[in-house]
């Protein structure tokens, strides 16, 4: 069933918020050591907050002492890549996959003792609420979702949408060159700066609001998770020749593009033979590495 909010009338542009999210906390949960804040009383209803990108948990700086102060106990994690937040491992591999952040969400409920919650979130965090409802529904007691049902259909993700759809995922399709990587490892804040511009038109945040976050973005596998994130939902595979192959030919790999559905790429490894993992490991091996990284 879909409703109406109720109808208001215009407000003001709503003064930025110079508060931070302190004191954070720190907890072992799964692959992560996670940095959250938390108010409210302990045993009150746990609401879980979950952040989006190019964001972090101060996207929830005026909504969780509203919360706290209607008594619930509001938990305000930063997601993997964001913030203080550290792999435990340094051979985990950096995933942006909307089940990895949905699983991070769980083992956080997990270590806290959390039996049961509401999962609300938006962009990168509603995606990890909707998989947490989906999964665990015995685990979630409400779903607060922005822009509905966030749970990617990847067996369709190489369908194109209407143009005037395509033109704001522009970033998408940057990240999946490693023009794009390095473009985000140089310019964080600057990529950063001009989605929060574009996607939210009617929202004056000003520079310190802005910095408050963008520090956020700092921590060193950002980039890692992020790229993945936008490359694993449209595939990658990588297909090699041996350029001595005595029994298949080497060739462009034109004529197999066609049985590739999502993103290919094709290379020519010099003077390689028919076994080509025993013959050339390292190229073998970067391949395998390649696609794990990205």
């Amino acid at each position: 069933m879909t409703e109406k909010a109720p109808a208001q009338a215009a407000s003001p542009p709503r003064a930025p918020s110079s508060r931070r999210l302190e004191p954070l906390r720190n907890v072992d949960a799964g692959v992560l050591d996670i940095a959250y804040y938390e108010a409210g009383p302990a045993d009150g209803p746990a609401v879980m907050l979950m952040h989006g990108f190019p964001y972090d948990i101060h996207s929830y700086v005026d909504v969780a002492p509203l919360l706290a102060a209607q008594g619930c106990r509001v938990i305000v994690p930063y997601l993997r890549g964001y913030g203080p937040t550290k792999f435990r491992d340094k051979a985990t591999p950096r995933s942006g996959e909307q089940a990895s952040i949905g699983a991070d969400m769980m083992a956080l409920m997990d270590a806290l003792g959390i039996k049961r919650s509401v999962f609300a979130g938006y962009d990168w965090g509603g995606r990890a609420a909707c998989v947490g409802a989906a999964l665990w529904p015995e685990r979630c007691i409400g779903l607060v979702s922005v822009n509905g049902y966030l749970i990617q259909d990847i067996a369709k993700a190489m369908v194109p949408a209407k143009p005037e759809r395509e033109v704001p995922l522009w970033y998408q399709y940057y990240f999946q060159l490693e023009r794009g990587r390095a473009g985000l490892a140089a310019n964080r804040r600057g990529i950063a700066r001009i989605l929060w511009t574009q996607w939210s038109p009617n929202w004056h945040f000003d520079d310190a609001s802005f910095e408050r976050t963008a520090v956020a973005h700092d921590n060193p596998d950002y980039v890692d998770v992020v790229i993945h994130s936008y490359r694993h939902r449209f595939g990658l595979a990588i297909t090699l020749d041996g350029a001595g192959d005595g029994v298949a030919p080497a060739t462009d790999g034109s004529a197999s593009a066609p049985k590739f559905t999502g993103r290919r790429v094709h290379r020519v490894i010099p003077r390689a033979g028919h076994n080509l993992p025993q013959e050339e490991p390292e190229a073998f091996a970067a391949a395998v590495m390649e696609l794990i990284k990205a």
